[in-house]
């Protein structure tokens, strides 16, 4: 661990802190934001090589998963002080990987206070992308790349607007293990590595051309080193270029081994994976005629702390829409989601939802009711495959489209809620114990139940109030009665909860 104190502090209402969970590295980033300047107050990184721990299974082995969790540890010591909405912690391509993240995810949970989301390639570029600009604005066109443990992002993008992003599954991590085994450096491991590198690269070749962009910028912890590299052997000016490329491999083969390299501004714990770093920047510059790559300001850690301070805002003015409510727009549109119907199931649904939860003052700003707004107004997005088990195709597309903003985390919440919306309670059995989600399941199955006509109606009709082990929805008798079908329908759904749910719902007519 190095770069800043360890020992806790207590929090600043407006200091903001993102947690990168990398395949190399770990980094927490402690910011202030104040009329749209970043101040960073503190940064902690540490190399734990993650991605190193996946076996040949996509196992994380007990080894990295326990360097991964004594990492954490030493960053809760320092968020100590913090609420939860003042922290954000994101996980990369290691975690997409590997096959028991859960229990990792959990584990690593209890150790950092703070839950850990598991983000997606595409939405890892578009926060990268979003470090950078507001760090280092510009208003020429940009191809934005990140090197990374295990995965390579790449992003073409003007202003603060990304235009392209595309995540490819290789990093300095796994081509310096499979092409530079025990830390030999060979001319035959350099050429099979970049060989690997731009099989991968190929199918951007045309997406990310020349001709998309006017300055190319690197924001990974691999461009860092190589630029230091080449400034302090006085080759450039740290200016990454082909021919400070070829020069760092050539000393890597000329060294034979990393045990034997020694290059000024190379630090210690990069050495084990620059020869992958080198052989993946050597590709990108010849396959995409990158003359030229200065190093960024900004990275994934700091886009984080921007998204983070976006959601605040939005949560504290109800004018500003939450950066994700851009992204359920354009589903609902390429989706060609019934809008009317959609908004009319997400008003009732959170106003069902408002009904159970006493602390009125939170109701609004709270995730769990943000989460059940966006499943609502997306639960019918399935129907542009069929109309037949229409929730199952919803849950689908949920769970796997990309969607700016969400996490992969949220993504599989979003996913439960949409298949839950109908049918057998039976096929979230295994998630009967999550309260919050039985309870965000019972607003929208409700919420699609009395719209089932598809007509308006008023607020007053339903509302729904809470119990021990049981849920109260209080109908108008004079507006039951003169909607059988739906009262009946809720009988059944009564029935449902009865035999499968987490809860007894009862239903009550007054008046």
């Amino acid at each position: 661990m190095n770069q800043g104190p360890t020992s806790p502090r207590p929090a600043l209402p407006r200091q903001l802190a993102s947690i990168d969970i990398g395949s190399n590295s770990f980094r927490l980033e402690i910011a202030e934001l104040s009329k749209g300047r970043y101040k960073r107050i503190d940064y902690l990184k540490s190399t734990v090589r993650l991605g190193a721990g996946l076996d040949a299974e996509g196992m994380l082995t007990d080894e990295a998963a326990q360097r991964g969790l004594d990492c954490l540890a030493t960053f809760a010591q320092r968020l100590q002080g913090f609420e939860g909405r003042q922290v954000r912690a994101v996980a990369t391509q290691t975690l997409r990987e590997a096959r028991n993240r859960n229990a990792f995810l959990a584990r690593a949970h209890e150790v950092l206070g703070h839950p850990i989301e598991i983000i997606s390639g595409r939405e890892e570029a578009r926060l990268i992308y979003q470090g950078v600009a507001r760090l280092q604005p510009s208003e020429l066109p940009r191809l934005v790349i990140d090197i990374g443990g295990r995965s390579t992002e790449m992003i073409l993008g003007h202003g603060r607007i990304v235009q392209q992003a595309e995540s490819f599954g290789i990093g300095s991590v796994s081509l310096s293990m499979r092409h530079f085994p025990d830390g030999r450096f060979t001319r035959q491991g350099f050429r099979e590595a970049q060989i690997a590198a731009g099989a991968e690269f190929e199918e951007a070749l045309q997406l990310f051309s020349p001709a998309q962009w006017r300055e190319a910028l690197g924001s990974s912890g691999t461009v860092g080193a190589i630029s230091h590299i080449l400034q302090a052997s006085n080759i450039t000016d740290g200016s990454i270029t082909p021919h400070g490329l070829r020069w760092c491999i050539e000393q890597c083969i000329k060294a034979g081994h990393l045990d034997l390299l020694s290059l000024p501004g190379l630090k210690a714990d990069r050495k084990a994976v620059l020869g992958g770093g080198l052989s993946i920047l050597y590709t990108l510059a010849m396959h995409f005629d990158i003359e030229i790559m200065k190093p960024a300001k900004g990275a994934l850690r700091q886009g984080v702390i921007f998204d983070l301070e976006e959601r605040l805002v939005a949560a504290r003015n109800h004018r500003q829409p939450d950066p994700r409510e851009a992204a359920v727009r354009e589903l609902q549109r390429r989706f060609h989601v019934d809008m009317a119907h959609a908004e009319r199931v997400r008003q009732r649904a959170r106003q069902l939802w408002d009904g159970l939860h006493i602390d009125r003052s939170r109701q609004s700003n709270d995730e769990a009711g943000l989460e059940l707004g966006w499943a609502s107004a997306l639960h019918e997005i399935g129907m542009m495959v069929s109309h037949h088990d229409h929730h199952r195709h919803s849950a689908y597309l949920l769970g796997h489209v990309d969607a700016a903003g969400f996490s992969q985390s949220q993504q599989r919440r979003l996913a439960d809620l949409a298949l839950g919306q109908r049918g057998e309670l039976s096929k979230l059995a295994d998630r009967r114990q999550d309260r919050r989600l039985m309870q965000q399941v019972l607003c929208l199955r409700l919420a699609v139940i009395l719209h089932h006509a598809r007509i308006d109606l008023p607020a007053r009709v339903a509302r729904l109030e809470p119990g021990r082990g049981r849920a109260t929805l209080l109908l108008q008798r004079r507006w039951a009665e003169q909607h059988p079908r739906t009262q009946h329908l809720l009988e059944q759904e009564a029935a449902t909860w009865s035999r499968q749910g987490d809860r007894e719902l009862v239903i009550q007519l007054l008046g």
